[in-house]
């Protein structure tokens, strides 16, 4: 997988996230397997750049490259001016978010509300590819709804401007989350491209990362829920890709250790009072669904100290270790009641 001069080491990605992908997860993505990791995308308001919350989403000290930054916003002016604060920032690919499918990005219509105005869409990626030397990319959905797809559109658009790579998550903006992925869709764009596709949507499993890549003939899966408190997801992939073979779940030791390295990285990042508040969400999806959890995380979501929620972590999977050391998940039945 080659996005301009940056040859990948896999072609499995991760998706970007907001308030997800910010560098400690990127970096544990990729020394889980990931090939790239794009981050939570950044707003194209100058104004908005000296914030605390800006400076950390540009942030990328120690990440292994290539360094992918998601930049938003609807002017073309703005996300050229984005593109070039983010390329001096380190960033060496910029990624143009038109796939977000939140209201209150398409309110202001960027994101997935892009895709109604297509002269629009042109503009600014011409802007945003002429700012700058990097390679950029871009991030869709098929359409706006089911009555207006027009990804084959999108891609000519992006193909004239000069983007190099393309990713598309299976669905339409009105479609959210809900209802299958359009592999269909992504392989008929896959046909007519002249630039590696990156197929989004649903992809969870190894098995079914191997059906995408072959049922629509893209370069790469982009991952993105799949990973939240599964980060290993990136080497079992590569593994079945390789093989044919699934490798064992994880012990729970080294659940047990990914996730304190993991809440150390936070916290470190963020600092004790948002530090604490950002690895409540990553705690919950490392354990959700393992033997008494829920409970778990209801006494967990009260702490307030980063020492008392590594306290917790660890009372928790001394637990779990003492009953297996492999991972044991409660019914889900029993798990939603919970």
């Amino acid at each position: 997988m080659q996005i301009g001069p940056y040859t990948l080491k896999n072609n499995l990605i991760v998706a970007p996230m907001a308030g997800v992908t910010d560098r400690p997860f990127r970096q544990l993505c990729k020394r889980m397997g990931a090939g790239m990791a794009v981050s939570e995308m950044v707003a194209s308001n100058s104004l908005l750049w000296g914030s605390a919350k800006t400076q950390r989403r540009a942030n990328h000290a120690g990440e292994a490259d290539p360094i992918s930054v998601q930049i938003a916003g609807a002017d073309p002016q703005m996300m050229a001016e984005a593109t070039k604060y983010n390329a001096d920032n380190g960033a060496q690919i910029i990624d143009i978010n038109m796939g977000c499918p939140a209201k209150k990005i398409c309110n202001v219509m960027a994101g997935s509300a892009l895709l109604q105005n297509e002269p629009l869409v042109a503009q600014i990626l011409a802007s945003v590819v002429k700012a700058v030397k990097v390679p950029v990319t871009l991030k869709i959905r098929t359409g706006w709804d089911r009555e207006h797809k027009n990804a084959l559109t999108i891609l000519k658009l992006a193909q004239d401007a000069g983007i190099q790579a393309l990713a598309i998550h299976g669905r339409t903006r009105a479609c959210g989350y809900s209802g299958e992925a359009e592999y269909d869709t992504i392989a008929a764009i896959k046909a007519s491209a002249r630039i590696p596709i990156i197929a989004n949507g649903d992809i969870t499993t190894p098995e079914k990362a191997k059906f995408v890549l072959e049922h629509t003939r893209a370069d790469a899966v982009m991952i993105g829920r799949a990973a939240q408190g599964r980060p290993w997801i990136f080497r079992e992939i590569a593994h079945y890709l390789a093989t044919g073979e699934k490798l064992p779940e994880p012990e729970v030791a080294e659940i047990h250790r990914v996730l304190v390295d993991h809440l150390a990285d936070l916290h470190a990042f963020y600092g004790e009072y948002s530090g604490v508040r950002m690895a409540r969400k990553h705690i919950s999806w490392y354990t959700k669904g393992l033997t008494g959890s829920a409970s778990f995380r209801h006494r967990m979501n009260q702490l307030e100290s980063t020492q008392q929620q590594l306290d917790a972590v660890n009372v928790f999977f001394a637990q779990l270790l003492d009953h297996a050391p492999r991972l044991t998940y409660e019914s889900q039945a029993t798990e939603l009641a919970a």
